[in-house]
């Protein structure tokens, strides 16, 4: 009776299971070098990014970063949380959709919340390598609703490390990251 049962259950479950695409793992964290070329300034400091898979197709992300604007004392911290869909489209790519909280702490008074969301594929474009391309709308109390663009690529050394590098666009803005991955 109870293999029947799991039998039935996994029979009526495997429609709608479908897993992240083959050599994509939503299971990560990476710190590393993080700057912003702004036309205020320039940054630059470390970051630490991770996701977690919670379901089949969804997953939970995070990022944070602590940078100093050149020449001055000021740092500021950049928050960012959120929740994905992803969907395999390909054997080897993921149509992917994310919404999150973001917060940039600049200090003296500088503190403020906004959201993002961001649509876009990403994919194992061979067996040790995978790359990303978004395109998002962010809308704060600081500043006003901007779209920008996000490229990312992961080198994979083996089945858990990697380097990984992320580059957004927006308004004047070009902000980076790159250092080590470990997936699971």
């Amino acid at each position: 009776m109870k293999k029947s049962l799991l039998a039935l259950t996994l029979l009526v479950a495997a429609p709608f299971a479908a897993s992240a695409a083959e050599g994509v793992s939503w299971n990560y964290v990476e710190g590393g070098y993080a700057a912003t070329n702004a036309d205020r300034g320039d940054a630059d400091g470390w970051g630490l990014n991770g996701s977690v898979a919670i379901a089949p197709n969804f997953h939970v992300f995070g990022a944070y970063s602590n940078q100093e604007i050149d020449n001055t004392s000021i740092d500021f911290d950049q928050w960012r949380v959120g929740v994905g869909y992803h969907r395999e489209i390909a054997p080897a790519a993921d149509l992917v959709t994310r919404v999150a909280y973001e917060k940039l702490d600049a200090g003296r008074g500088f503190d403020h919340d906004g959201w993002s969301a961001e649509v876009g594929v990403r994919g194992a474009l061979a067996p040790n390598f995978e790359g990303y391309v978004m395109a998002g709308y962010e809308n704060g109390d600081y500043y006003g609703g901007e779209f920008y663009g996000r490229l990312g690529a992961q080198a994979k050394f083996n089945q858990n490390w990697g380097v990984s590098g992320d580059v957004k666009f927006i308004d004047g803005d070009t902000q980076w990251f790159v250092g080590p991955r470990f997936s699971w």
